[in-house]
């Protein structure tokens, strides 16, 4: 771990600490001051990402300092489920969005890598960038199980999905997502590498999740008015095998592998 004394360094730092302070003041009951502040955070994280941009020469989502830069920018997702989808956890957005920066800010080194030519196709882009928004999603369906099972509900007059609802809502957007992804990283293959499945790591763990969010899809159509608290069980497991796909898989050499940063 270390501190990143550097314009990268002090535009994360800025918007982790906006974002907390947004989260704090939205718990002591001052919504509006609380957004005004999260809304900030998300204009340094732009900006932040832009600078990325600027100074890599490229896309920034090559590695996983760049991979958590970009997950950072969560307030439009935020916004988005908040508005449109009457989803709860906006203050829990707002820590996510510090948990998310955190290994951008104090754990991966940022030194610009010269982009390989693999990664030189026009797929580089929409194949990492659906999947990010799909685990940014998960991510908030996941902490929606976790309020479902734990038997924490909207107070009257928000207006907002009760939890397990929600929990639907969300993973009902992301999946497309997260499918899209693994066809557009097969496809990305097929010109890369020859193949369209390389039994690599990334590509069974990637599968593996998508598959558990398939069994959640399906649990819930047969029996999820029955058993509403394993469809949220269902979505915590999906969340943890996404976790491992990128982070362990990735950093760990234990799965070696075309998609490894072990090395």
């Amino acid at each position: 771990m270390a501190i990143k004394y550097t314009t990268q360094g002090l535009l994360i730092y800025s918007t982790m600490a906006a974002y907390l302070l947004a989260f704090i003041v939205t718990m002591v009951r001052r919504p509006k001051t609380g957004h005004v502040i999260y809304l900030l955070g998300f204009a340094i994280a732009v900006v932040s990402y832009g600078y990325r941009w600027i100074h890599v020469g490229h896309v920034p989502l090559q590695n996983l300092f760049e991979v958590f830069l970009s997950l950072g920018m969560i307030y439009p997702i935020s916004l988005f489920c908040k508005r449109v989808l009457r989803v709860g956890g906006y203050c829990f957005d707002m820590f996510l969005g510090v948990i998310v920066l955190f290994p951008a800010g104090f754990v991966f080194h940022a030194e610009p890598q010269r982009l390989p030519p693999a990664l030189q196709s026009w797929l580089f882009t929409p194949h990492v960038a659906v999947y990010m928004f799909s685990y940014i999603l998960m991510a908030k369906a996941t902490f929606q199980a976790v309020c479902q099972l734990a038997g924490i509900n909207p107070k009257p007059g928000e207006n907002l999905l009760p939890p397990e609802q929600a929990t639907y809502a969300i993973v009902c957007l992301g999946f497309p997502l997260l499918t899209l992804g693994l066809i557009l990283g097969s496809y990305w293959g097929k010109l890369a590498w020859g193949d369209y499945w390389g039994w690599d790591p990334k590509e069974l763990w990637s599968l593996a999740s998508w598959l558990i969010f398939v069994g959640y899809l399906h649990f819930r159509y047969m029996f999820g008015k029955k058993y509403p608290h394993v469809n949220s069980i269902w979505v915590i497991a999906g969340m943890t095998v996404i976790i491992i796909t990128l982070l362990w898989v990735n950093l760990s050499r234990l799965f070696p592998g075309l998609h490894s940063y072990a090395t």
